[in-house]
Formats: C-alpha cells, sequence, structure tokens
C-alpha cells in the first residue's frame, strides 16, 4: 500500500480546503464579486476532488480489487470492502457531478449554486480524510 503518497494527497486536499476556507466569504454577494479569487477556490475545489478520486484508484489498485471501467466502480469496490461508508460513497459520487460542472462549464457554472454547495460540503473533505486515515492505520 503506497500509504506515503496517500498521505502526501491529502495533505494537498487539506491545503486546498483550507484556502477555500480562508477564502470563501460568509455571503452570496461578497463571492460573487470575488473575480480572479473565485476562479482560485473553484480550482482548488477541483484539485482536491481530483486528489481523492487519486486516492480511491490507488487503494483499488493497491489492494487488486478489481480493474474498474469507471471512477463509480472504484467506489463501489471501496465501499464493498469496507474502505469507504456507503454514505461518503453518495458524497463522492456527488462531488465527482460538481468537479465535472467546475471542468467541463467553466464559463456557465451557476454560482449561486456553487456557493450553496461549498458553503454545505467542504466538511465532507474532511469526513473522507478521516475515514481513509482510519482504514490506514489499520492496513
Amino acid at each position: 500500500m503506497r500509504k506515503r503518497i496517500i498521505r502526501t494527497k491529502m495533505k494537498e486536499i487539506e491545503e486546498s480546503i483550507r484556502l477555500v476556507e480562508e477564502y470563501l466569504p460568509e455571503s452570496f454577494e461578497e463571492f460573487s464579486n470575488l473575480g480572479l479569487v473565485k476562479d482560485g477556490i473553484y480550482k482548488r475545489v477541483e484539485f482536491a476532488i481530483e486528489n481523492v478520486f487519486d486516492i480511491c484508484a490507488i487503494i483499488n489498485a493497491d489492494l487488486n480489487l478489481g480493474i474498474p471501467s469507471s471512477d463509480e466502480n472504484i467506489l463501489e469496490n471501496l465501499m464493498k470492502n469496507n474502505i469507504l461508508s456507503m454514505k461518503m460513497k453518495e458524497k463522492l459520487k456527488m462531488m465527482k457531478g460538481f468537479r465535472n460542472i467546475l471542468v467541463h462549464r467553466y464559463g456557465k457554472i451557476d454560482d449561486k449554486l456553487a456557493f450553496r454547495i461549498l458553503k454545505e460540503n467542504l466538511g465532507d473533505f474532511y469526513e473522507f480524510m478521516k475515514e481513509i486515515e482510519e482504514f490506514l492505520e489499520n492496513v
């Protein structure tokens, strides 16, 4: 198990989310006027989500849980093997959807929806890292 790589990626997630929390204002009005800072927030969230899925793929590969055809298969493999909870699997599916919006609809992002998602769901990254750390301690 490539624990060092996984923990490095978790540190990168922590740093990205720390920066998002630092620069994410309390109100949507402030957020909508952030300009390049808002773009940086979106980029950091995208980077954090990519690291989440990299970690999942590393664990799937290192434990030989099967050759996945999609990220969904990886999440299913990790859940079936008690690495991720069902609740976390569902949260990660939502994260992936948000990442796809950030990547593929960049110029057409609904800032109000994105702001709400960020305000309500940043804690999911910490929950994910907690589940992964608990798994790593027992491997």
